[in-house]
């Protein structure tokens, strides 16, 4: 954890935060979330506000555009490995696959998906329930009801993942 100015991550006691991973300045981590190994989390020009039981999984990045765009992750969020979010909202419940970028001004809806790979350009929104793929991205069609439990059950997984390492890391720092 890093300060950016006078502006210092506030990290939820019990949200896990792998040893190697960065997060900085104006950043809030919400309960029970994990940011896995190698994520960096950059709130140094504007904020970053992420909710509960959220996993940004290994070598994601976070960032803000100034002035311009915060971002904003909502609770039971999944991140895929090596994604980068940017200044965006990404509403409860949704996903963002591997490797996807987002970009400014892009909202996620609540069960909205991005595909591994995808690129949402600036100001695009995916409304609930929508999978979005390709580069640039485009709507494919709507998830159907095992891709919606999907969503949720990826969330629990991790939220109770980070558990387990956080309890190891706790342990094994004494």
């Amino acid at each position: 954890m890093l300060p950016f100015g006078d502006k210092h991550p506030a990290i939820a006691p019990d949200a896990f935060v792998a040893p190697n991973a960065t997060v900085i300045g104006d950043t809030e981590v919400g309960a029970r979330s994990s940011i896995w190994f190698g994520v960096v989390i950059r709130g140094d020009v504007n904020s970053i506000r992420i909710g509960s039981d959220t996993n940004i999984q290994d070598g994601s990045v976070v960032h803000v555009t100034r002035a311009k765009f915060a971002t904003e992750i909502g609770s039971g969020v999944t991140i895929g490995h090596l994604a980068l979010v940017h200044g965006c909202r990404l509403e409860d419940h949704c996903f963002v696959g591997m490797q996807a970028t987002v970009m400014d001004g892009c909202v996620i809806e609540s069960q909205g998906m991005l595909a591994a790979g995808a690129l949402l350009t600036p100001g695009k929104r995916i409304a609930a329930g929508e999978l979005w793929a390709g580069r640039p991205a485009k709507l494919m069609r709507r998830l159907d009801t095992d891709e919606l439990r999907n969503i949720t059950e990826t969330a629990g997984h991790y939220a109770r993942l980070g558990a387990t390492y956080r309890a190891q890391q706790q342990a094994t720092s004494r």
